[in-house]
């Protein structure tokens, strides 16, 4: 038998590293969800999630099940069969996104991007005044598979431009409780994430944020639903209660989550994630690596995708890096498979955690034939870490009490 001592690093983009506090707090005994006192659990959960998402307005559903589940709640709810919706396809996920809106009998004008950027908001706007009667647009904030991230609120100008009464549905399933996200002030009409990314829970809650606007249109959509049907969570949910058994321990989980998060302070949470992220980005340049998003803009905060040496595999290296280091590293999917492999800065870690990453690609770099220098990635990591820690260090400094 081998024995392998020390933690396995988790570095993919989700599932996320579940925080000590929250794996105590799901450590529960089962509980009656139909007891009188269980409202005292949810109904604050639903309110501190929309803080999470920047609703103010609207209402916040939860689903057992992943992002997925969030998102056919989202289309089923709100839509009808044969109805135009705008889409784009620059990754794994946002191709899922249109493969769910086929299925279900959507009209799909899909708008093909490389993989490497991220939702082409001027062919939305085009394309939004070309065709009036787009009943929805579909945009992933954060795309896994490439490590890109969108600009959301310049969708939204970008439809309010060509007069679109449309519906805005954002997949926030690896941004939201990690990234900037406002789903109000963006005019967001539909949110999707899940629970096992930035909210730092096991898979197991969809959430679904849900405008006023997408909220009358659920009155008059005709697609079959029953398991996700809002009238039955609204029911439910507004006593503080679901129409089936919930996932008690997660919802414990949740609550000790988003106290951690409000304890950190949002904008905190959104500017550490951006400071490791920035940190892994310099070790990946430094080690004569491009990554797959083309260019700065495009850069994400929640996971960096890099794009491999010519004679190197990068299923080879996610391999190498578990085997050997036991570090999980996220692969290349479908059109990049053995392209790039992915390391995920999101939830709760730190600048070790990042350069503990770094570390452990270099040497599953190196074994995989990469002609990189050991150490130089790592390096003008820990050189960044120390400028800007000093800079926050002196910037929150008070003077020593007497």
């Amino acid at each position: 038998m081998t024995v392998r001592n020390g933690a396995t690093h988790l570095f993919i983009p989700g599932p996320t590293n579940v925080p000590e506090a929250v794996r105590r707090a799901m450590n529960v005994p089962m509980q009656d969800h139909r007891a009188p006192d269980f409202p005292d659990l949810t109904l604050p959960l639903f309110e501190d999630l929309k803080r999470v998402l920047g609703l103010s307005n609207g209402r916040v559903f939860l689903y057992p099940g992943s992002g997925t589940a969030a998102w056919e709640s989202a289309i089923t709810n709100t839509l009808n069969r044969g109805d135009k919706v705008l889409m784009s396809r620059f990754g794994q996920f946002s191709h899922l996104w249109v493969d769910m809106a086929e299925r279900l009998g959507l009209d799909v004008v899909c708008v093909d991007v490389e993989w490497g950027k991220g939702v082409p908001v001027a062919d939305y706007e085009y394309l939004l005044t070309k065709e009036p009667d787009i009943k929805a647009v579909f945009a992933c904030h954060n795309e896994t598979a490439t490590g890109v991230t969108s600009d959301i609120a310049a969708v939204r100008r970008a439809m309010d431009n060509a007069n679109s009464d449309a519906l805005l549905y954002v997949d926030g399933v690896s941004s939201i409780a990690s990234i900037d996200f406002q789903q109000e002030a963006w005019g967001v009409d539909l949110a999707v994430t899940g629970s096992q990314k930035g909210l730092m829970l096991p898979a197991g809650l969809a959430v679904l944020g849900v405008s006023d606007k997408a909220l009358e249109a659920s009155k008059t959509a005709t697609m079959p639903r029953c398991y996700f049907d809002f009238v039955d969570m609204i029911k439910t949910n507004d006593v503080g209660y679901f129409p089936y058994t919930p996932p008690v321990p997660l919802l414990h989980g949740l609550r000790a989550s988003l106290d951690l998060l409000f304890a950190e302070g949002l904008p905190r949470v959104f500017e550490r994630h951006h400071r490791l992220a920035e940190g892994v980005r310099r070790g990946v340049h430094a080690l004569g690596l491009e990554l797959r998003a083309r260019g700065l803009e495009w850069y994400s905060d929640t996971v960096t995708a890099i794009d491999v040496p010519e004679h190197v595999d990068g299923v080879e290296v996610c391999r190498i890096g578990y085997d050997r280091y036991r570090t999980s590293f996220g692969g290349g999917l479908t059109k990049v498979a053995g392209k790039v492999f992915r390391i995920g800065h999101l939830g709760d870690l730190n600048e070790v955690s990042c350069l503990a990453a770094l570390a452990a690609a270099e040497m599953s770099l190196a074994d995989a034939g990469a002609d990189i220098e050991l150490g130089a990635g790592v390096a003008a990591a820990q050189e960044y870490y120390r400028k800007v820690n000093a800079g926050i260090a002196t910037a929150t400094s008070t003077p020593a009490s007497r």
